[in-house]
């Protein structure tokens, strides 16, 4: 980007200029739409298939100050947010051809961001991406031998039976690092009533989701007392439905570093095997972030 230019911010010509609390903003390069160009002409046997890169790519912006730390955005904003999420994901579930939609951020330099204006992202995708589909292939099978039990309701009860590694929970959501947590920091945000989207979530469930990431956001920046680098992501039900008796809202955030300054690397392993490798205990990682969480509370 230029020096001293934000697209994201009033007077940087895109951005209205009386300024904003949250704002939704079209992706200027965005990798879907819906009126994709047609693919490539290229010869290729029938194995290779191709076809229009259908959906919706949109900049969620958090707030029109360049220099807002997310943890610290006062509760007006995070309540906008909480809507404006909600609406994205209404939105793009109108659309028939959309098949799921993604709520995200990514934040820091390790994970590629170039735009430090705080934002998040939603995609709109044509079809069930891999990662969403094999969970909830797992979700509908526990489902149908456990006689209608929810996995995700069933994860919740057993962690919060055990409490080693529940972080901090208000009254719509519980925050806690689950016992299988594949990545040093990594950290669920799981609804407490079986709710299987945004678009079903009471105002009240929407605005303790924005508190809980809020509250997230400012524990990992409390652990080593730096601006954390994390991708969040949100998991909702395919847009259709049919997936809402056995999938329950839940964000996850994976955190790209294991410590102060050393980043947990996804290797061969991780990458080509999908075979994850943690070498520390979820409870002694909950223990931190514990710590680190009430650093930040004492502050706010």
């Amino acid at each position: 980007m230029p020096a001293n230019w934000c697209p994201f911010c009033p007077g940087g010509g895109r951005i209205p200029e009386g300024g904003f609390k949250v704002m939704r903003y079209p992706n200027d390069f965005p990798a879907l739409s819906q009126n994709p160009p047609e693919p490539d002409d290229v010869e290729a046997p029938p194995l290779f298939c191709v076809k229009p890169a259908y959906g919706r790519c949109e900049v969620l912006l958090y707030t029109d100050r360049h220099d807002a730390v997310f943890a610290d955005l006062p509760d007006e904003n995070i309540r906008e947010l909480a809507l404006m999420w909600r609406d994205c994901y209404l939105d793009m579930a109108a659309d028939k051809s959309i098949k799921y939609a993604f709520i995200f951020e990514n934040r820091g330099d390790v994970v590629g961001v170039t735009m430090p204006h705080p934002h998040g992202q939603a995609y709109g995708y044509s079809y069930l991406p891999r990662k969403v589909e094999t969970e909830l292939e797992g979700a509908r099978r526990h489902y149908e031998a456990n006689a209608s039990e929810c996995l995700y309701c069933a994860l919740l009860g057993a962690e919060l039976r055990d409490g080693r590694r529940i972080l901090f929970e208000n009254e719509h959501f519980v925050v806690y690092v689950p016992f299988f947590s594949p990545i040093t920091y990594g950290v669920y945000v799981t609804a407490k009533r079986h709710v299987p989207d945004l678009g079903k979530m009471s105002e009240g469930e929407l605005y303790a989701l924005g508190g809980a990431i809020r509250s997230c956001s400012g524990m990992y920046d409390a652990l080593f007392s730096r601006a954390f680098p994390y991708m969040m992501c949100m998991y909702n039900a395919p847009t259709d439905g049919s997936a809402d008796a056995y999938h329950h809202f839940h964000v996850k955030f994976y955190p790209p570093m294991r410590g102060e300054d050393k980043q947990q690397f996804f290797a061969s392993s991780e990458t080509g095997a999908g075979a994850w490798c943690n070498p520390n205990r979820p409870e002694d990682k909950a223990a931190e972030l514990r710590r680190a969480y009430g650093a930040y509370k004492s502050r706010t």
